[in-house]
């Protein structure tokens, strides 16, 4: 499975899971001009803003260890300017899932509410 596929795997398969545990999705790999989120998913209480990052087993970095100052940085301006234009009465939040793949199949799978939050300045 190439790259780009795997991703699009980890991303379909952190969205049945929030599914699964009671989450809407609002949007999947929003874009705007400060970046992109991949799954924007709400519950009663959250509007919860998901980078999903999919490895194969055994790779070095894990998948909260890439989402870096930058890429958090980006995710922030990004989910602010979502809810700039979209009206949601939820408190936000940032979570990463981490998908991990051997031989093209999902081996394990962590999601991390609340991995982070804004840095302050």
């Amino acid at each position: 499975m190439n790259r780009a596929m795997t991703g699009v795997y980890g991303e379909l398969y952190a969205g049945r899971y929030l599914r699964d545990n009671g989450y809407s999705i609002v949007t999947a790999n929003y874009r705007c001009r400060f970046g992109e989120i991949d799954i924007i998913a709400s519950d009663k209480n959250y509007i919860a803003f998901v980078e999903v990052k999919t490895r194969e087993v055994g790779f070095v970095v894990s998948g909260k260890e890439a989402v870096d100052y930058g890429k958090r940085k980006r995710i922030l301006a990004t989910s602010k300017f979502f809810l700039s234009k979209n009206s949601f009465d939820l408190q936000p939040r940032f979570d990463v899932a981490e998908v991990y793949m051997e031989n093209g199949e999902v081996s394990s799978f962590n999601y991390i509410k609340n991995a982070y939050q804004e840095e302050e300045k």
